[in-house]
């Protein structure tokens, strides 16, 4: 029984759900005024952990013939058969979807609920169905799923999305390929057997690296801008610590371009966005009270 939970928190990757229901709420508290209603507050975030939750299922659903191939992915429960697929996942996963849509339709508004189908329907079908398997843009064009979690959040408070709001949704966006690119170089030979176009499996890793510190250069300073609307000083702090961090991570890669650095600038890529998010978080808290 134990063995089924965890290999349910497993399917529905729980870890990330919920990491994209705290972009969510992120969305709500960047807004200048983020008055939303304990109920309201509470159905945006079932509506974005059970979105999230049933495309990331589908995910490992589809994907089961590429995460067999995989040492990072090959336990997953469909890759082992725990769960034996059949039609009945998928139609499964999508009425999770669809309640979670409708949850938000119907209790916060369109625009929100429909900033939550964007980001499930990039993440499911252009990410993983169009992108994964054929074109080197897959992660990034992935990274919208994030964005529009951010955006879903905001419009539940106020459709009129505020500056702030509109720059943590580009911030998640340029977030994702160096996150996922620095993995890509640790597991490269992962991704080689299943036949995944990723930046470092196409050019040298060198180069990838390279690449990857721009990438973060960008995000770093995009990310101060909320500053200058209606984010104070200690979001200022988060932002500067977090990037710093991540920019010194991604310039010991440059240097030196191993796995082990290459896995240090991944996790230092979760310490940049979770900084910013729990600033965000804590000062929408302060100007909330």
């Amino acid at each position: 029984m134990l063995k089924k939970i965890f290999k349910v928190i497993e399917l529905f990757k729980v870890r990330i759900s919920l990491t994209i229901t705290l972009c969510g709420i992120s969305g709500v508290l960047v807004m200048p005024e983020p008055h939303l209603g304990y109920f309201d507050f509470t159905i945006l975030v079932i509506s974005m952990f059970l979105s999230s939750a049933s495309v990331s299922a589908y995910n490992q659903y589809y994907e089961r013939d590429l995460d067999i191939m995989m040492q990072r992915t090959r336990e997953r429960p469909f890759a082992t058969g725990f769960f034996k697929p059949n039609l009945l996942w998928p139609l499964f996963f999508l009425l999770i979807l669809i309640f979670s849509i409708l949850l938000a339709a119907k209790f916060l508004n369109f625009y929100s609920a429909f900033y939550i189908f964007l980001g499930a329907f990039f993440y499911c079908v252009v990410y993983t169905i169009l992108l994964k398997r054929r074109n080197i843009s897959n992660i990034i064009i992935g990274g919208l799923a994030g964005s529009f979690a951010v955006l879903a959040g905001a419009a539940a408070v106020d459709p009129n999305l505020s500056g702030s709001s509109i720059i943590l949704a580009v911030v998640l966006f340029l977030w994702t390929p160096p996150h996922f690119w620095s993995l890509a170089i640790a597991i490269k030979e992962d991704y080689k057997k299943a036949g995944i176009p990723m930046l470092p499996n196409l050019i040298s890793l060198k180069k990838s690296s390279w690449i990857i510190l721009s990438h973060t250069i960008l995000l770093v300073i995009v990310s101060f801008l909320p500053f200058f609307f209606n984010m104070g000083i200690l979001y200022l702090i988060g932002a500067v610590a977090g990037g710093t961090y991540f920019i010194w991570r991604s310039i010991l890669l440059v240097f030196n371009t191993s796995k082990s650095n290459a896995m240090a600038n991944f996790f230092a890529s979760f310490i940049q966005l979770g900084l910013l998010l729990v600033v965000c978080i804590i000062e929408g808290i302060i100007n909330y009270f």
